[in-house]
């Protein structure tokens, strides 16, 4: 999987190549969790068309068990790009996302740009960044 490391609003991210083997199940975020961990990066960010489309399908959990393996590593999740298809179709989908993005943990950005705002806003926001430095301001 190639991936490359960026610093976006001094927040470092981890991403993901379009390209790719599609991510169908939370062992294929395994290695991603891992790069992130080896390259310091508090955010990975992936392109949603590498998703399959079972994770768009909740029914399935694939959706759940990744964002749950992210959380539990403490790192960000990113998933970029336009997944309006999927949202309009499924009314559970779109509560799904809408909670997400709520949080500090996994964020649905149409873009990269969108990403940067974010990631600017919770730097404004809180003293940390990403999920890991966000949760211990204790």
């Amino acid at each position: 999987m190639t991936i490359t490391l960026r610093t976006i609003h001094d927040v470092p991210v981890l991403l993901c190549a379009p390209e790719g083997e599609p991510i169908a199940r939370e062992s294929d975020v395994l290695d991603l969790i891992g790069d992130a961990g080896y390259h310091g990066a508090a955010w990975v960010v992936v392109p949603a068309e590498r998703f399959d489309e079972s994770f768009f399908q909740l029914r399935t959990r694939v959706a759940g068990d990744i964002v749950q393996k992210f959380a539990q590593y403490r790192v960000g999740l990113a998933v970029v790009g336009d997944i309006s298809r999927h949202t309009t179709a499924s009314t559970a989908l779109r509560d799904f996302v809408r909670e997400c993005d709520r949080n500090r943990q996994t964020w649905f950005v149409s873009d990269l740009d969108e990403l940067g705002e974010r990631l600017r806003a919770c730097r404004l926001d809180h003293a940390g960044f990403g999920p890991r430095h966000l949760d211990d301001r204790r």
